[in-house]
C-alpha cells in the first residue's frame, strides 16, 4: 500500500474508534479498560519475544523502547481500573488494608 492509502485507514480508525468508544456507558467502561489491558499484555510479552530474537542494534533499541511504552501503557491502565473499580464500592465499607 502507498503511504495515502496507509493514511487514509488510519483515519477512518480513528474516526470509528472515537465514535464506538464515545457511545460506550459509563458502566461499560471498566470492562472495556480491562479488554484493553489484556491487549495490552499481549503486545509486551509480542514485544519481548521479538526483541530476544532480533540482531541489529538500532532495531533493539527501538524494542527497548517499545517495552518500555507498553509496560507503561499496561500499569497505567491497571491503575485507572483499580480507581474505577473503587468508585463503585459502597461508601459505608471499609477499603480493605494492603497486604505487606
Amino acid at each position: 500500500m502507498d503511504g495515502i492509502a496507509l493514511l487514509t485507514v488510519f483515519v477512518l480508525a480513528v474516526f470509528v474508534g472515537y465514535e464506538v468508544i464515545s457511545k460506550v456507558s459509563s458502566t461499560l467502561h471498566t470492562p472495556l479498560m480491562s479488554g484493553s489491558n489484556a491487549i495490552s499484555g499481549i503486545v509486551l510479552v509480542g514485544t519481548i519475544a521479538v526483541a530476544a530474537h532480533t540482531e541489529s542494534t538500532a532495531i533493539f533499541v527501538l524494542e527497548l523502547v517499545a517495552i518500555v511504552l507498553a509496560t507503561v501503557n499496561l500499569v497505567g491502565g491497571f491503575v485507572v481500573t483499580d480507581r474505577m473499580l473503587r468508585m463503585f464500592r459502597a461508601r459505608g465499607r471499609k477499603e480493605r488494608e494492603p497486604r505487606a
